[in-house]
């Protein structure tokens, strides 16, 4: 019997694979990559054709030779790696570092881990696509260039440790840039004036918002504005001079990309784009489910592509029927175009099995795994559904030649929202706005004003910065996590409730960054290099013509920039408090496990304690102040920072709102701000308290 050997990336995936294959195939993980670029040096041979030097990774040598044995053993072996440029490449180096023939060495991918995919691709082996991994060499290739000559230079003008990267420099600049806006926004005064009406048959009073007048629509921009409308209609007779009513449609979404997905597990679980894409390999390599085994339940993580594959829709199509009924089922296709170049031979993330739901798999996920699974599940099981219908009633209230309007929105049809609802449609529906009639008198009630000033825009977040630069053609689905990933782990953004804001250190690189290297950090010509790697990998442009064009240009910059630029010091944060051993004020310092102080003294004064994080709240017992603490396990909490003489302490996150009925602290619980004592019972909703 023929012996075949099977390579992958990870053991989870190699576990999951084995279950689906004969006693005669061998499955084996290779951890990742087995050769790279040396760490030690630039690894690019510049005066010889820019040949890439490639060494073992340091501690894969036991590993291959593991490998080597079974490549021995086997008549055919069958390279499995992921599905795109960096799993090609995966595979190429397994090649050359394992010696393998060319005639008994096959590539074999699959977009799911399911016992069809991986025995079909089998079948549909081929040759290693030389293409895709020198698409990948020529960016690994440039990513090195600009991080190992541009780096030392900022170890040399600022301080080491810090890096730059080709497509995180362009990010930093991005936040950078809406920074900027910010503090130079100036905010704009407007008011807007709100109607109470009473119409005649209607049980809820009838809120109009002011539109303007009969020549359209007037903005209000100050107090002044306000009295003169105000004044205008005073006693004035209001009446109904236009209803409209339609029928509004409402689109199922397009199943999810890599984008889109860390997109809406950001805005709806929580997650942080790496924490999306980690779960989200898990459920891709493979979960033992109870009473299927060890299946891989998602699609390939990393796409652009909103593509189904036929068999996935008509098995969705059959699903839907006979669950929701024949109406709930979408007419045509469900896709986009889309007008840049996506990487098509993936589909969109899907789960493997949509009878798989997730009510079915529960037990055997943790709780971020059947989370993110079940959004994954709810989004793709819509975009086969029928669009949602609803009827809008709109209606135009005039007095004195001033206009009011107001509408609403019934839900005729729920098609995919009976699935999935993105909180969208969330509002309140008056149905009494049906009644409402030309003929409707109407009574006034009062008016409601208020001042309002415009809002500079906002900072950005994981989400949103993915959106941006996915918008921007700047890098690609497998880069945005680790890009944010690494901006922040270098402290040139801070992430605070959420929000990304730039560091005093993050302005100093991205000025430097700007000042002596501004094509790098230049949104066309990042945009313009991916399209290259693109048409490297469409086999149109040789891929070393990239690397040998970029280099000499990037070289001459850094040489300019060690004469002109100037050296920079970033202070240490100094703190108010004081060494114990020799009175100077401490400094905020970083190590690998986040913020410390430590004696500015060094080396003479060793001291060092751990940063306590204050909240701004007093605390309540002792008039200390709330710091963030960490139990041994790191569940976090909020302690007094006179711990152990004070013993206050909360797992909910203390307000600086105090309680208006007992005048004690309030704690924030969701979307609420409740009172510490439970015996006072106070509660206050209040939207968009971010939990920690």
């Amino acid at each position: 019997m023929p012996k075949y050997l099977v390579i992958v990336e990870s053991p989870a995936k190699a576990k999951t694979i084995k279950k689906f294959l004969g006693a005669n195939y061998e499955v084996l993980a290779s951890n990742g990559h087995v050769r790279d670029l040396p760490k030690s040096q630039l690894g690019i041979d510049i005066e010889h054709g820019f040949e890439p030097k490639y060494i073992t990774i340091r501690g894969k040598g036991d590993l291959l030779a593991k490998l080597r044995k079974e490549v021995k053993k086997a008549d055919k072996v069958y390279l499995a790696t992921d599905p795109d440029r960096e799993g090609e490449a995966i595979s190429w180096h397994l090649s050359k570092a394992l010696k393998l023939e060319e005639d008994k060495t096959n590539r074999i991918t699959f977009n799911e881990i399911t016992k069809n995919a991986v025995k079909s691709s089998i079948k549909e082996a081929r040759d290693i696509d030389m293409n895709l991994v020198n698409s990948q060499q020529a960016r690994r290739m440039l990513d090195r260039m600009v991080g190992y000559r541009i780096s030392p230079l900022l170890w040399a003008k600022v301080k080491r440790g810090l890096s730059a990267g080709r497509v995180q420099s362009v990010a930093l600049r991005i936040i950078c840039d809406r920074e900027d806006e910010i503090n130079a926004f100036i905010p704009e005064e407007y008011w807007s004036l709100d109607g109470e009406f009473k119409a005649k048959g209607c049980k809820k009073p009838l809120n109009a918002k002011f539109h303007g007048d009969t020549h359209g629509k007037i903005t209000i921009h100050s107090k002044e504005e306000l009295e003169h409308i105000l004044n205008e209609i005073e006693g004035a007779e209001f009446e109904v001079v236009d209803v409209k009513k339609s029928e509004r449609v409402k689109k199922a979404p397009l199943p999810f990309t890599t984008s889109t997905l860390q997109q809406e597990a950001a805005k709806q679980l929580n997650f942080s784009t790496q924490k999306t894409m980690r779960i989200a390999q898990q459920l891709y390599e493979g979960v033992d489910v109870k009473g299927s085994g060890t299946i891989g339940l998602i699609t390939y993580l990393r796409t652009d592509s909103t593509r189904i594959s036929e068999e996935a829709d008509a098995s969705a199509k059959v699903f839907i029927g006979e669950n929701y009924g024949a109406d709930f089922l979408v007419q045509g296709d469900n896709t986009k175009a889309s007008s840049k170049k996506i990487q098509d031979a993936h589909e969109a993330i899907r789960p493997t099995y949509v009878e798989q739901t997730p009510t079915r798999v529960k037990e055997s996920l943790s709780r971020d795994q059947f989370r993110l699974y079940q959004l994954i599940w709810k989004r793709f099981v819509a975009s086969r559904m029928a669009s949602a219908k609803f009827e809008t009633v709109s209606i135009k209230i005039e007095g004195n030649g001033y206009r009011f309007t107001t509408s609403t929105s019934n839900l005729l049809f729920e098609g995919f929202m009976t699935v999935y609802n993105d909180g969208e449609e969330d509002q309140e529906v008056n149905k009494d706005l049906n009644l409402i009639t030309k003929e409707t008198k109407l009574t006034v009630q009062g008016f409601e004003e208020k001042q309002h000033f415009t809002q500079p825009p906002a900072h950005y977040t994981e989400a949103s910065l993915v959106k941006a630069l996915e918008e921007l053609g700047i890098g690609r689905p497998s880069t945005y996590a680790p890009t944010i990933t690494t901006i922040i782990a270098r402290r040139y953004v801070a992430k605070e409730n959420k929000n990304l804001y730039v560091t005093e250190l993050g302005e100093v690189v991205n000025h430097i960054m700007r000042q002596s290297f501004p094509s790098i950090v230049d949104v066309n010509f990042t945009v313009n290099l991916e399209s290259l790697l693109d048409r490297v990998e469409d086999g149109a442009v040789n891929w070393k013509t990239i690397v040998s064009n970029f280099y000499p240009d990037l070289e001459d910059a850094v040489n300019q920039a060690e004469k002109e630029l100037e050296q920079v010091t970033i202070e240490d944060e100094v703190t108010d408090v004081i060494c114990e051993e020799c009175g100077r004020n401490m400094v905020v310092k970083y190590g690998p496990h986040g913020k410390f102080l430590a004696c500015p003294g060094f080396p003479e004064c060793r001291n060092t304690k751990p940063y306590l994080e204050k909240i701004g709240v007093e605390c309540p017992e002792c008039k200390g102040d709330i710091v963030i603490r960490k139990t041994k396990k790191g569940r976090k909490y909020y302690g007094c920072e006179n711990y152990p003489e004070c013993e206050f302490m909360s797992w909910q996150k203390p307000s600086v709102e105090k309680c208006p009925k007992c005048g004690k602290i309030l704690l924030e619980k969701g979307k609420n701000l409740v009172c510490i004592d439970n015996a006072c019972g106070y509660v206050k909703n209040v939207k968009n308290i971010q939990n920690e």
